[in-house]
């Protein structure tokens, strides 16, 4: 069984910053990628940024590239997004996904959400 919560959510001006992070939480677990995902009201959920364990590859969507950074540390199995440069257009709430193999199966894990709100 593996658990992850998200923080760091809050309400910003635009043009701010915030830092989210995820931890995981668990035992006899391995993770293989973890990300962020966000969905506003109205709107479909759609990926933020993504990173894999093995080599660290990222990914990221072409609304936020040059404004977040997605970080992990595998031995604290946490996973961070640095937001910066906010815009209105970034308010929703902020989901913390990750792959990982628990009691020999693998399938995908989301956080409760944390809610971003960027005002202008």
């Amino acid at each position: 069984q593996v658990q992850f919560v998200e923080s760091g959510g809050g309400l910003v001006q635009a043009g701010g910053s915030l830092r989210l992070s995820c931890a995981a939480s668990g035992s006899s677990f391995t993770i293989n990628a973890m990300g962020w995902y966000r969905q506003a009201p109205g709107k479909q959920r759609e990926l933020v940024a993504a990173i894999t364990s093995d080599d660290g590859s990222t990914n990221y969507a072409d609304s936020v590239k040059g404004r977040f950074t997605i970080s992990r540390d595998n031995a604290k199995n946490t996973v961070a997004l640095q937001m910066n440069s906010l815009k209105p257009e970034d308010t929703a709430v902020y989901y913390c996904n990750a792959v990982a193999r628990a009691d020999g199966v693998e399938r995908n894990y989301w956080g409760q959400g944390t809610q971003v709100t960027v005002s202008s």
